[in-house]
């Protein structure tokens, strides 16, 4: 596998129709129109970011594929409750690219768990610990242990690790 390919990380997730999906930090939405593909009409995609101008060239995306199960959501994740989602509604959150510029990680994992329904799904995919002409740089990066640390003192069991792409890991954990 080269570069991460969305459509290929919504596959090893396990995304189902019928699902409800959150994208934190969706950015260009790539995982949230993979994910509104496989979810269906009996599904739903929340993409939440705190940039306007990109979510709406996701929800522009969605038009275009003829997604309506794709809802935007402007959000500080960073901020209690800030997702805005109801307590225990979605099944699977995608977490990519994101956890390296997070200053608060603790409050953007605890939002995690507050949304998810029990034995959720939450799935990361991060750039690697290591040098790479692309990316952010290597101070800012979060090893995939430093990752599994974090997120088991939040709660969260790991489920299992897959391929994500050549620079960056995927894991997937399940809300204890």
């Amino acid at each position: 596998m080269a570069f991460v390919r969305p459509e290929e990380v919504i596959k090893q997730i396990g995304i189902e129709p019928g699902m409800v999906v959150a994208d934190f930090g969706a950015g260009s939405g790539h995982y949230s129109i993979a994910a509104a593909k496989i979810v269906r009409n009996t599904g739903k995609v929340y993409s939440v970011d705190i940039q306007k101008e990109l979510l709406g060239a996701i929800k522009s995306t969605a038009n275009l594929n003829n997604l309506s199960n794709v809802e935007i959501v402007w959000s500080d994740l960073e901020s209690r409750e800030g997702s805005r989602l109801a307590d225990n509604s979605v099944n699977v959150i995608i977490i990519s690219n994101i956890l390296f510029q997070v200053e608060n990680k603790e409050v953007l994992l605890k939002e995690a768990i507050r949304i998810l329904k029990e034995d959720g799904k939450l799935a990361v995919i991060e750039w690697e610990k290591e040098k790479s002409k692309m990316g952010p740089p290597l101070e800012k990066r979060i090893s995939k242990n430093e990752c599994q640390e974090i997120f088991k003192n939040i709660g969260f069991n790991l489920k299992k690790e897959f391929t994500a792409g050549e620079n960056h890991y995927g894991l997937i954990f399940i809300k204890r």
